[in-house]
This record gives C-alpha cells, structure tokens and sequence, in this order.
C-alpha cells in the first residue's frame, strides 16, 4: 500500500468506509494517508503546518484534507487527503520510483501538449489563489513533485509543509531560516533569505521550463554546462526557432509553437 516516500515519512493508499446513509449502503473511497516520520526533527513542525494551512483553503487545484490524527502515545502524525489516481507530475515527468501512483508504463507516463497546458494553468490558478488571499500564503517549495494528479490529469497542489504566511504589515517579504529544495529556489531568498510572493513565481517559472523540456531543474548526469536547467535553457527560451531544439522530444513535435513560445517567455520573466 506504500504510494511513496520523501522527506517527511511515507504515503500509503487506504480505504475509507462510508456510510451512505439516503442509499443505505457503505461504500470504500480511496485515500492518501501520509505518516509523518518520528524522527523527524522537522516532523511535528511540518504537520502542524500542513494541518493549519489545509484546513484554511479550498480550490479545485489544492489537495482537499479529509482529516488528520495526532497521536501522542506512538508518537504517530497522520494526515488524510483525497486520493489522486495519476500521481506526481514528476513521475510523468522523469519517472521518478518516488510517486503517488501506481503507472506502470512509460506510454501512460506520457504527457500530451494540452494535458501539458492544462497543468500550467491549474498550477498557476492555485498560486494566484493563495498570493491574494487576505493574508497570502507562500508555498516556499513548488516543484513537480508537489503537484498531483487526479483521474482527468486536473493538477492539485499538495504538501504545505514548508508553507508561510506572507507580510500583512505593507512590508514586501517575511524573513527566515532558508527552505525549499535546490533548484527552484530563488536567488534573492536562497542568498538573503528573504522570502517574497514572488519567490513561488520563481519556482512556478523552472517547472514551466521543467514542462518544456523534460528535463529536471538540476541534474548533475548531465553534461558540465547543462546541469543547471534554468542557466543552461535560458538563451533558447527567448528565441523561438532555438527553443524547438530543446523542446521535449517525447512530444514528437506535436505542440503547438505560438504557445510554447509564449510559455518560455512566460518562465523567462518568472525567473
């Protein structure tokens, strides 16, 4: 039943029963149940938060929690959400064994220009959505694996362990202990620590390069000066007749050029 594993524990596919009460039968629905690792320093930490911010929001691109159970005798941290048929954009994206899901082939791995777009557009929609809430939040940590996906390829954002609230008081950042994973952080946070709004659009910007290309935002497999997908993309993004040459080449070509090119203008001014 093990969907995944990361930094902060695993994720395990469950059944919840439910009684359905004006059909008088019970039905299993599906669920994602991660469990916090208790060793974790960061641990109670990240739950507290996740908990926090989850129950705060709703939106049709954010994960939906379903509940949450602290218990303190096992030291056990749980966390309930609606489960998602297609795993981690960054399974479809790089095959990673780290997924939510249980595809088993690359054909099905594959993903087509417009579930591509779709994507794009849901994850921006999310990011909008919590930068104007009344007290914005600051995800601090979007990357491919922070965004799933359900049985229609509709992209939710997930883990708000490393979330933050934004400035209320007119000032333009919040400061603190710098967090998020390398590659998508951005520079003015990664060298002062000083975390903006803006900074989510930093790392929204290297997913869209992410989404072009195929490639991961680092990669130390790759040649020398390649390495660094943002430094290395960043001459073609600009240029569209370059661009071509390092678009995803699982796409066979099959996009459609006028939006790609818009898009990687789009990731250029993100970053």
């Amino acid at each position: 039943m093990l969907l995944g594993k990361g930094g902060f524990g695993s994720v395990y596919k469950g059944l919840l029963k439910e009684k359905l009460v004006f059909k008088g039968y019970t039905r299993k629905r599906r669920i994602a149940v991660k469990k916090l690792d208790s060793d974790s320093k960061q641990g109670l930490r990240q739950w507290q938060t996740e908990v926090g911010f989850l129950a705060r929001v709703s939106h049709p691109n954010i994960v939906k929690l379903l509940g949450y159970c602290q218990e303190i005798e096992n030291e056990e941290l749980l966390i309930v959400y609606q489960f998602m048929e297609k795993g981690s954009l960054n399974y479809h994206l790089f095959g990673s064994k780290n997924t939510l899901c249980s595809i088993k082939s690359a054909t099905d791995r594959l993903l087509p220009w417009e579930t591509r777009l779709k994507i794009i557009t849901g994850m921006a929609r999310a990011l909008s959505y919590l930068h104007t809430m009344e007290r914005p939040i600051i995800f601090r940590d979007f990357k491919t694996s922070n965004i799933l996906l359900d049985e229609t390829y509709t992209p939710k954002l997930s883990d708000f362990g490393l979330a933050k609230w934004g400035p209320n008081d007119g000032s333009s950042h919040v400061t603190g202990n710098v967090m998020g994973t390398y590659g998508y952080v951005g520079p003015e946070y990664k060298n002062g620590g000083k975390l903006y709004v803006k900074s989510d659009v930093y790392s929204y910007g290297v997913v869209l390069m992410e989404m072009l290309t195929g490639l991961r935002a680092i990669d130390k497999n790759r040649a020398p000066g390649q390495r660094d997908l943002r430094e290395w993309a960043l001459p073609f993004l600009s240029d569209r007749t370059r661009l071509r040459h390092i678009m995803d080449p699982r796409l066979q070509g099959k996009y459609g050029t006028k939006q790609a090119s818009e898009i990687a203008v789009l990731a250029v001014r993100c970053v």
